[in-house]
């Protein structure tokens, strides 16, 4: 069987953007006219073989039947504008995740946040720095970190949960978890989004529970659990093998109400995680919203070496900023004000550069 995917490419940004657009020399992309391309690659995988080329859009005409069809399919999504259906969240601008671990050993800040006015006073400033999503957990899925009992996870996150929408009524509230019945409790008081990073395949009734409410969902990738999943990941082709799991996660999911995430650091060494960034766009042709993680992920250190910091705050915010000018709508990150900071800076200057 042959299968083709679609890669958009070749992007412009802001007044550069806007005039092609203008003179029909280049799609917008997510339904944003602040960033166009006029060029996709178009990847084919037949059996273990995997193909590529990139072509100018006007040439998608010349391709075969089938690879021309799927391609055509494929560009109405990349140019779709994705529906705004989060608390106070517009696709159309980035968004900030700002993480908050209630637990006592998460990778990097276990045991920082876990009590409530040390967690409280953290959402503030998150809040107050531009997070317009605040992700709460109470397991660590960091690699090797076992699983947490059910009564135990709740109970870290309890009274942040239950009092969350009270003072934050603008905020998103998203529950990091893989357990059905943390969703539902979560969701009884008002949570907007599950994270669930074994992309609901831990739990093995969290959908059919959730079916019967209408909550928005992250569909993330894992290869693995999070103590098993740094020992040799192993992929036929990591981009396309994700792409396929997406494909197939989003047709298990009623009300599409979906953001994917690729889980970078998930079952994946450093070249799995750098041909995840660096191909990003290809996960636009799949329709939904994307959210990526990168914030003070082991691959910062693997290409930094001696010039590795604690918080990896300069890796994080040049991740970010690619990502940004791949068109990634929501990034998960610890160090809020840095990353807003960059994206305003960045965002400021790609709007204002013109050739």
């Amino acid at each position: 069987m042959t299968k083709y995917y679609t890669r958009a490419c070749n992007f412009y940004y802001g007044i550069n953007a806007k005039l092609l657009i203008k003179k029909k020399l280049a799609l917008p992309l997510c339904g944003d006219k602040n960033i166009a391309f006029d060029k996709v690659e178009i990847i084919t995988r037949k059996k273990n073989k995997v193909l590529s080329k990139i072509i100018e859009l006007k040439k998608i005409d010349n391709l075969n039947n089938s690879c021309r069809k799927k391609v055509k399919q494929d560009l109405k999504k990349i140019v779709l504008k994705r529906k705004n259906f989060l608390n106070n969240i517009n696709f159309l601008k980035p968004s900030i995740m700002g993480i908050l671990n209630l637990t006592p050993d998460s990778f990097s800040d276990g045991g920082k946040f876990n009590n409530q006015k040390k967690a409280t006073k953290h959402i503030h400033e998150m809040i107050k720095s531009g997070a317009n999503i605040i992700d709460v957990g109470g397991e660590s899925t960091r690699p090797g970190s076992k699983t947490v009992l059910t009564n135990m996870e709740w109970k870290r996150i309890e009274k942040i949960v239950k009092t969350f929408k009270k003072k934050h009524k603008k905020t998103c509230l998203s529950i990091d978890t893989r357990k059905s019945e943390v969703m539902i409790n979560a969701i009884k008081y008002r949570a907007d989004l599950i994270n669930d990073v074994s992309g609901f395949n831990y739990d093995s009734l969290s959908l059919s529970k959730l079916n019967n409410y209408n909550i928005a969902k992250v569909l993330h990738h894992m290869q693995g659990t999070p103590n098993t999943m740094q020992k040799n990941p192993k992929y036929k082709n990591v981009l396309l093998d994700i792409y396929d799991f997406f494909e197939k996660g989003i047709k298990k999911i009623d009300d599409k109400k979906i953001i994917i995430d690729p889980g970078i650091g998930f079952g994946k060494n450093l070249k799995h995680n750098l041909t995840l960034i660096s191909k990003i766009s290809l996960f636009h042709s799949l329709g939904f919203p994307i959210l990526i993680g990168t914030s003070r992920k082991r691959f910062i250190s693997q290409i930094s070496g001696v010039n590795d910091s604690k918080e990896r705050i300069g890796g994080t915010v040049a991740s970010v900023l690619f990502l940004l000018s791949q068109g990634i709508q929501i990034f998960r990150v610890h160090n809020v004000n840095e990353i807003k900071q960059g994206i305003l800076v960045f965002k400021k200057i790609l709007s204002n550069f013109k050739n």
